[in-house]
């Protein structure tokens, strides 16, 4: 979605029960975990300025949303502006949401290869630093943000991988397969990728944590001869479209467990902002 005026989300509200939210829009963090050094994961956390709203506590970098702005854009630039270092490639997994519709909070799930240095990047940081998952609940923590770690903790690991059978879905569309129309097809997908797939859209019995969005890696299954792009990863056969790391969800006229008939496929693609620049441009 295009962002509305720069700031125009800075603002307290109100809610039914008297307490106050920051974010006239809602607001978001990047929840960034990396490999550790002694083998397992760690998360980067911000000690939150004293005088900021529930200050001297540790949470994610985040901050209120500006109109029309989505969660993983307002996340990412909210990192920008409170942590000093260079965020690099990193792959957004999913979205957390907590909250209504009057206000939510989105926290982003993002991998990133390596634990990078990074420093305060403004005065409503004290520190930032990589943190041991183990070692997450001993801190203090937001109370929000301590109440959505076990779940988060869940989902840090899980990944939904979105195998498409490219001939049944080109059928069910009335196109032939070929070259130009395999490549719409996963431009197509690339656009879903980068916007993402709401969990109420996902078949029960996949396994996932439940969280509001997922961003899939796409696998295209098709033996027409078109190139990979970002975001969609390009297979001839579907023995080679499996064993991914993640829980499967694949695109098929076959049925079965795990499996979503074209017609599911065609009306999300159909929705999909293809344009880069949308949500999920840095996670491709």
């Amino acid at each position: 979605m295009t962002s509305g005026a720069k700031g125009d989300g800075d603002g307290w509200i109100t809610l039914a029960d008297g307490t106050h939210r920051w974010g006239r829009y809602g607001a978001a963090g990047l929840l960034l975990h990396a490999p550790g050094p002694d083998g397992g994961r760690c998360v980067l956390l911000q000690h939150r300025a004293a005088w900021s709203h529930q200050g001297d506590t540790w949470g994610l970098p985040g901050g209120a949303a500006d109109s029309g702005e989505g969660p993983v854009a307002a996340a990412l630039r909210e990192f920008g502006e409170e942590v000093a270092g260079d965020l690099g490639a990193v792959e957004v997994t999913g979205v957390y949401r907590a909250g209504d519709r009057v206000w939510h909070y989105d926290s982003v799930l993002a991998a990133a290869p390596e634990a990078a240095e990074f420093a305060p990047g403004n005065a409503e940081s004290e520190a930032v630093r990589w943190v041991p998952l183990d070692e997450v609940p001993a801190l203090p923590l937001v109370p929000a943000f301590a109440d959505a770690w076990p779940l988060l903790r869940s989902a840090l690991g899980a990944r939904l991988d979105l195998v498409v059978e490219a001939g049944p879905v080109l059928e069910r569309a009335g196109e032939a397969a070929t070259p130009e129309r395999t490549s719409a097809l996963r431009d197509a997908l690339a656009g879903l990728a980068r916007a993402g797939v709401p969990a109420g859209d996902l078949p029960s019995g996949l396994g996932l944590p439940p969280l509001h969005t997922w961003f899939p890696r796409v696998r295209l299954v098709t033996p027409v001869p078109v190139a990979p792009v970002p975001g969609v990863e390009v297979v001839a056969d579907a023995g080679r479209a499996g064993g991914g790391r993640g829980s499967v969800l694949t695109v098929t006229a076959a049925g079965g467990p795990g499996t979503v008939p074209p017609a599911w496929l065609l009306e999300r693609t159909e929705a999909a902002d293809p344009v880069p620049g949308s949500d999920r441009e840095v996670a491709l």
